[in-house]
């Protein structure tokens, strides 16, 4: 729930700061001159990029959620089975461990959403955020029935 709080809070600052520089943006560009209206367009250009992406990770953020949900109904989440040092980090050889297996499971079911979504669980705990966010987007794209590129995982 926290994590939730904090990127809501997060995504309100950003949304602040995109009104803030748009407004700059209309003020350079009813400057009327040409550099200006250059600049002008310019800062335009960052918030529109930004709030694109904001967009776009959130709907990822959302995505995963659902698929979490729906494979708690099922029972299927991933059990926690990762060695912790006293600190709460997650052991190494415990994450490497655990995805071997998920991994193995991915290779003998590929068009599971489900083993996709725990592929990219164990992934994440590996600490490799790029693959596991490649592996959830796979694990969306295959429950939601959409066409998905090969691709390793």
């Amino acid at each position: 729930m926290r994590a939730k709080i904090t990127y809501f809070v997060l995504a309100a600052v950003l949304v602040v700061y995109f009104v803030l520089v748009g407004d700059r943006g209309v003020l350079l560009i009813r400057e009327g001159t040409p550099v200006t209206v250059a600049f002008g367009v310019a800062v335009l250009v960052m918030p529109l990029i930004g709030a694109w992406f904001l967009w776009q990770t959130t709907q990822f953020a959302r995505s995963a959620d659902r698929l979490a949900r729906e494979l708690e109904a099922e029972g299927g989440l991933p059990v926690d089975e990762l060695v912790r040092t006293p600190g709460g980090r997650i052991d190494r050889d415990s994450a490497d461990a655990v995805f071997a297996k998920r991994r193995a499971e991915t290779e003998r079911s590929p068009d599971d959403w489900r083993s996709w979504f725990r592929l990219a669980v164990a992934y994440h705990d590996a600490r490799d955020t790029a693959r596991a966010r490649k592996a959830m987007q796979r694990a969306i794209a295959l429950h939601d029935g959409k066409a998905v590129r090969a691709a390793g995982g």
